[in-house]
């Protein structure tokens, strides 16, 4: 397994060279650039701006300065926000990305599978309804929709929590990002669960251990949950990766210094070494995520070997 996970590392150098080489170009292909805004600068300041970030070289010239950059573990300087690093704008607003996507993941798998059994087991009573509904709820409204929404009940109807902002990890600012970001992770894999469950439910080895006269709770904690589980870890990666996605929704929704917003006001102000760092730091989560559920298969199912 470790030659395994060794080969996969070394596979995705070249993965994330081409991310950052097609983010790159289309980055400085497209018109406009970082110091274009409504007051214009003089040619001169200008030309300094540019040779101060070395944007006055050949693109190929700039390209390599930063893979040079890069491999030494610096991001850059960031063009739009004064004397800030990129590797220090993602140090400040990493940890509470992490934090809210971490807590929100946990919580999710906890009650998506919990729900998940208990729907399968339960087919087509109430629970199971519910559980349908939930997940046909959290995967046709979008988070931009349901965010609002708990805007609206909560901190304004009901008043339990604030409408947005940040107070250094204190919790009631916390709470209504991870449970956006909870029910719609809940909605898939609860909904995943259900159905893997029912499926194995129905094989024959389940048949066996029922004729056998072992208990439900045996039949389904010892034999049904590990190859019920592994639809449920392949979605885990993608559902991961997504969750970094919404979070540019949910950490504009709700005021939140995450990399969500870095990831918008770096757009919207054409700051290249900002997107390119945080494009290289999603690339990594992924690739990161994905061999990781590719080693917990290995762990679920004996029968895998890499």
């Amino acid at each position: 397994m470790w030659s395994y996970a060794l080969r996969r590392i070394l596979s995705t150098i070249p993965t994330i060279l081409v991310v950052i080489t097609v983010c790159y170009l289309m980055l400085h292909l497209t018109p406009g650039g970082p110091f274009d805004s409504e007051r214009k600068v003089s040619a001169a300041v200008l030309a300094n701006l540019q040779a101060k970030y070395h944007l006055d070289m050949p693109l190929w010239k700039q390209y390599l300065y930063y893979l040079n950059n890069l491999l030494h573990g610096d991001l850059g300087a960031s063009f739009r926000y004064a004397d800030w690093s990129v590797n220090d704008l993602v140090a400040r607003a990493l940890p509470v990305s992490l934090s809210i996507g971490g807590i929100s993941m946990i919580i999710s798998i906890v009650i998506g599978v919990a729900l998940g059994i208990v729907a399968a087991l339960k087919q087509n009573s109430l629970v199971d309804y519910f559980v349908m509904l939930l997940g046909n709820v959290g995967s046709a409204f979008p988070s931009f929709v349901i965010g609002p929404v708990l805007i609206l009940v909560f901190a304004i109807w009901v008043k339990w929590f604030p409408a947005g902002g940040w107070d250094e990890f204190s919790p009631k600012y916390m709470i209504l990002p991870i449970v956006l970001l909870t029910f719609i992770n809940v909605s898939t894999i609860g909904r995943v669960m259900r159905g893997s469950l029912i499926e194995v439910m129905n094989t024959n080895f389940i048949r066996t251990a029922r004729a056998k006269g072992l208990p439900l709770r045996t039949i389904v904690m010892r034999h049904a949950i590990r190859p019920a589980l592994l639809p449920v870890v392949s979605v885990l990666g993608p559902l991961a990766i997504s969750s970094i996605t919404a979070a540019i929704v949910t950490e504009t929704v709700f005021s939140l210094p995450g990399i969500g917003k870095l990831i918008v006001n770096g757009a919207g102000n054409r700051d290249y070494t900002l997107v390119l760092g945080l494009v290289v730091l999603v690339t990594v989560l992924a690739v990161v995520l994905n061999l990781l559920v590719d080693l917990a298969y290995a762990i679920l199912d004996p029968k895998i070997r890499y």
